[in-house]
């Protein structure tokens, strides 16, 4: 067995004392004030002068902007914060000019995730005490889990705090994954609603539809907000409701999807899934709640950095490919195949089919195909979880124009 070197989070929550909660709420501020500021004055230089603005003179502008009569308070939080915050553009604005992302957006105190990252010089890890800068106190954090073996402290740590007013300190460490056994086996993996994923081997695996099981606590929560008069601590406390059912139910999302691409990963060298266009997807006023309660993406995600961990094959087929219209005894491509209809005969050989375990299966053979010859496959994107590119391929257009893959 190989093993590959990665950089992994591990999230913990923590529980502030008043004094700390000041601390990093103000932190937080100015995190959100440096971002804005820079990507303004960054803004301002393109659209006048046609002049790009770099982290260097970002930089620089933080340092006159804290002996400033108006901005002085940047200088009493912890300098660390945010210079990372000026990178963090600095990487936004590269994303967007090599066209993977779009324009950089400014932070809102309401909307945008609280959040401030410290390097090394910033904290102190000894003995399982996190003690960050300008704090005397170390962080109660509830260890849920050790840190891996071998890493000695993290490299970069991010203290975050979500809607439900809950704390979270996510420890980057450099460690060591042990790839699985290897294996012969190979899955097609065909996502849907009422079954969250249907394997090619045939078995289904249930959608939970976790917002199915709160929508009436949640319905109730909101509408109770919305007789809350703006601006009212009432109205703090009913949004705060509000949001920790729905935290409730991303986690218990994230759990499930935790466990299924687990498995997969651990059970099959090769794991063959479909490109779907989930953002084209939920435009569908019938179908987006359901689909977003799915969360093909995230499970997509999760593939992708689970194999390229673990030492496992992903392989993603075109979304144009007709793997629900294909028979997957014959081959044969029928015309049409309405949504509606779950199971179909097909017309040449008389085989009877479930749409999603016949789905799946030509999603397996597909992959297989072209994983075999090498032909139309395309190199895969940079994934932030390894810096490398994952053990993933994907089959190209040209192989629904006239190349055969079954």
């Amino acid at each position: 067995m190989g093993r590959t070197q990665v950089k992994r989070a591990y999230k913990f929550r923590f529980y502030p004392t008043d004094a700390q909660r000041q601390e990093l709420l103000r932190t937080f501020g100015c995190v959100r004030k440096v971002y804005n500021l820079a990507l303004d004055a960054r803004t301002r230089a393109w659209f006048t002068e046609q002049r790009r603005v770099n982290y260097n003179e970002t930089s620089a502008m933080l340092t006159a902007w804290k002996k400033s009569e108006d901005l002085g308070f940047l200088g009493e939080v912890s300098s660390v914060p945010l210079q990372q915050t000026l990178r963090h553009l600095q990487g936004a604005f590269t994303a967007f000019f090599d066209k993977r992302a779009k324009y950089p957006r400014f932070k809102s105190r309401k909307r945008s995730r609280a959040s401030a990252e410290y390097t090394k010089s910033a904290f102190k890890y000894r003995d399982g005490q996190l003690t960050l800068a300008k704090m005397r106190e170390p962080l109660n954090i509830v260890w849920s889990r050790p840190l891996p073996e071998g890493a000695v402290e993290p490299t970069t740590v991010t203290v975050s705090r979500d809607s439900a007013d809950r704390w979270f300190v996510s420890m980057l460490v450099e460690t060591t994954v042990d790839h699985h056994e290897p294996t012969d086996q190979a899955v097609g993996v065909d996502a849907g609603i009422t079954s969250l994923v249907t394997l090619s081997t045939g078995e289904k695996i249930t959608n939970p539809k976790h917002s199915d099981r709160e929508r009436a606590r949640l319905a109730k929560a909101q509408r109770a907000l919305a007789r809350k008069e703006k601006g009212s601590n009432n109205r703090d406390k009913a949004r705060l409701k509000v949001a920790r059912i729905q935290a409730k139910i991303a986690d218990r999302r994230r759990d499930h999807l935790h466990k299924v691409t687990t498995r997969l990963v651990r059970d099959n060298q090769t794991v063959v899934i479909e490109d779907l266009n989930v953002r084209g997807m939920v435009r569908n006023r019938n179908l987006s709640r359901a689909i977003s309660d799915a969360s093909w993406s995230e499970l997509r995600s999760m593939l992708e950095y689970k194999c390229a961990w673990y030492g496992r094959d992903l392989i993603v087929i075109d979304r144009w490919f007709p793997s629900s219209k294909t028979c997957s005894a014959c081959g044969k491509l029928t015309e049409s195949m309405p949504l509606q209809v779950r199971e179909w005969t097909c017309n040449d050989c008389g085989a009877r089919h479930d749409r999603d375990i016949n789905a799946a299966r030509n999603i397996v053979a597909a992959g297989l195909a072209v994983s075999a010859c090498g032909a139309g496959v395309r190199p895969q994107r940079e994934t932030s979880r390894t810096g490398r590119p994952a053990v993933k391929q994907e089959l190209s257009g040209a192989s629904r124009k006239g190349i055969p893959v079954l």
